[in-house]
């Protein structure tokens, strides 16, 4: 049982730093000279960063996408809180049900932002508001990080809602 334990809460801890890492991270549409994400579009032979602001056509959906990030972010941190609680707490027999609830919010914003990005993108990226031309791109590691944070984080608010408190 032990053993499980610590699985479950290195998978959580994975989970998170999953998370943080494709929501801070620059990398979610890379190209050649430029590499951009939900906070700021960077030129890399210049080294001149120019954050996203209103002033960006399609302004509305990169909010969405970092208001669901930030949630998924802080509700898997919320969850492992609630499980350690929960672990001293709960009565032997009964489940992890509200940290799993809580696990399965942060899933269900990850997949919303991944998905408003997913479908967004090329309006994003032909935005004439940005310095250089970043329609010919790619995702980059922070997208594909984010899904498989939304893979992860799934996985475990599955885990804990199977999971029942064992001596």
């Amino acid at each position: 049982m032990l053993i499980l334990l610590a699985f479950i809460i290195v998978f959580h801890i994975t989970s998170a730093a999953l998370l943080f890492i494709s929501t801070i991270d620059n990398a979610w549409w890379v190209g050649n000279n430029f590499s951009t994400d939900v906070w700021r579009m960077c030129a890399t032979n210049t080294s001149t960063c120019m954050a996203i602001t209103d002033q960006f056509r399609e302004y509305q959906s990169i909010q969405a996408v970092q208001a669901t990030m930030i949630l998924s972010t802080i509700f898997c941190c919320v969850a492992f809180l609630v499980f350690i609680l929960q672990l001293f707490r709960l009565k032997q027999g009964e489940r992890f049900v509200l940290t799993s609830i809580i696990q399965l919010l942060s899933c269900l914003c990850v997949m919303i932002a991944a998905s408003i990005y997913t479908d967004r993108h090329e309006e994003l990226h032909k935005s004439n508001e940005y310095s250089i031309e970043v329609s010919e791109g790619q995702y980059g590691y922070s997208f594909v990080l984010a899904w498989i944070a939304f893979a992860f984080t799934l996985i475990s608010g599955v885990m804990y809602l199977v999971l029942r408190k064992r001596k």
